[in-house]
């Protein structure tokens, strides 16, 4: 699955990859890119929504590996077209593939792994994403210096392909598909309610602590997303930092959202292991409300500290830093900004992980993927408000105004967050012997 995923990930930018290279062939402007780019983050909102029903639904090793089969054929024929529409059209499929790949991991780890494990293999597993983010423009360069863009997604799709075959032999729905007792009968050990109970569809709706999971994803994918999309724009236009700082940060964020995410899920895995899942509250609230809050100060001290002279000032953090930017090379103040990029990755990277393991969790086993298809589209729509609504704000006053927002929205959302960690967080069925 971690191969499968990583490919997956790949060749969802594999045209971001080459996209000089095709620029170079092909004639495109820059609403031309947007609207290839836009046709598939449109089709992944979408179809990751209805992959989410449907691994409730169906096979969930056929439903991963039919899209991985379905994203390679996608890119092979997308190496053969010349045009603009054909790109749109084929990238367009592309995203509607793409949506097959996470529900059906979420579905699968669920069967597989014990509530004090499930945690840490889902954030193992979301590495993949990293993985092929921070290899795949490097590989992509390799075979590009060598083939043209064309024979470049010729072999990313072929390899996908192949992998899909693999994947079908290989993966299994549950551990019963082997042998192996299930996993999911264990759930009814606690005192508290078994995760096991067959609820409908309303009863999933009407659970408040669903709309709880998915507002708060909302606003903590959406505040990820404006610092990763205009970080850099804020550092560089109004921070007067160069356009090395800027990426660095960028980079920084990245390595500090891949610690964050396996951290998050193998602490609040140990807070389950102690004391299990109940009815109401959830072990992994205290981790989450932690890192939530740990968002909040990095956002204030980005936005508060890092000025267009920092070189000249001297601030706290200068004295504790000297040291390591003795040793790194760096400056002061370029080392406190990766700093805060790393600590913001950390802390953001980790929450995203952990709302979608509580949204899997707290939910009937029948209707786990949908819990998370649901959080997760309303995690779309917190990218989406992160892009030209915040970019608004900015046009119209400036950078900071725009991210002092998004520091007042997270903020909030975290006290609101804290009040509510102790609501009844057992979705679906009311029973009397659960409650």
């Amino acid at each position: 699955m971690f191969v499968g995923y990583t490919l997956y990930y790949f060749n969802r930018k594999t045209f971001s990859f080459v996209m000089p290279a095709v620029m170079a062939e092909v004639p495109l402007g820059k609403d031309d890119l947007g609207l290839i780019t836009s046709s598939q983050s449109a089709a992944y909102a979408i179809s990751k929504f209805i992959s989410g029903v449907l691994s409730d639904q169906m096979s969930a090793r056929w439903l991963f590996s039919s899209g991985l089969l379905m994203v390679g054929l996608v890119n092979v024929v997308f190496s053969w077209s010349s045009t603009v529409m054909a790109f749109a059209g084929l990238w367009f499929l592309n995203g509607l593939a793409q949506g097959l790949g996470w529900p059906p991991c979420g579905k699968i780890l669920r069967k597989w792994f014990e509530p004090s494990q499930f945690g840490t293999w889902w954030a193992v597993l979301s590495t993949s994403m990293n993985l092929a983010g921070g290899l795949g423009p490097i590989v992509a360069a390799l075979v590009s210096m060598n083939y043209d863009w064309r024979k470049t997604l010729s072999f990313s799709g072929f390899t996908c392909m192949v992998v899909s075959f693999v994947c079908l032999v290989l993966i299994k729905n549950e551990p019963s598909a082997v042998g192996l007792p299930n996993i999911e009968q264990g759930a009814k050990k606690g005192k508290k309610g078994s995760s096991s109970d067959n609820s409908t569809l309303t009863e999933l709706l009407l659970s408040p602590y669903l709309w709880v999971l998915s507002t708060g994803y909302l606003v903590v994918f959406g505040v990820k997303t404006c610092c990763t999309d205009w970080g850099q724009l804020f550092l560089i236009q109004e921070r007067g930092q160069s356009i090395l700082v800027g990426s660095s940060y960028m980079s920084a964020l990245e390595i500090g959202g891949l610690v964050g995410s396996i951290a998050a899920g193998y602490l609040s895995d140990r807070a389950v292991a102690k004391v299990g899942l109940s009815s109401y509250g959830n072990p992994r609230h205290t981790l989450l409300l932690s890192m939530m809050a740990g968002m909040c100060v990095s956002m204030f001290l980005f936005r508060i500290t890092v000025t267009g002279d920092s070189p000249k000032e001297n601030h706290f953090w200068t004295v504790a830093l000297q040291p390591l930017a003795d040793l790194t090379g760096l400056k002061e103040h370029e080392l406190w900004i990766l700093t805060l990029g790393a600590v913001f990755g950390f802390s953001s990277y980790g929450p995203i992980a952990l709302f979608g393991v509580i949204a899997n969790e707290s939910a009937p086993a029948n209707l786990c993927g949908t819990s998370h298809a649901i959080v997760a589209l309303m995690a779309n729509v917190g990218g989406f408000l992160a892009g030209l609504p915040f970019s608004t704000i900015a046009k119209h006053y400036s950078w900071a105004t725009a991210f002092w927002v998004a520091e007042v929205v997270c903020i909030t959302s975290t006290v609101a967050f804290f009040f509510l960690r102790n609501i009844r967080t057992k979705m679906g069925r009311i029973s009397r012997k659960a409650d």
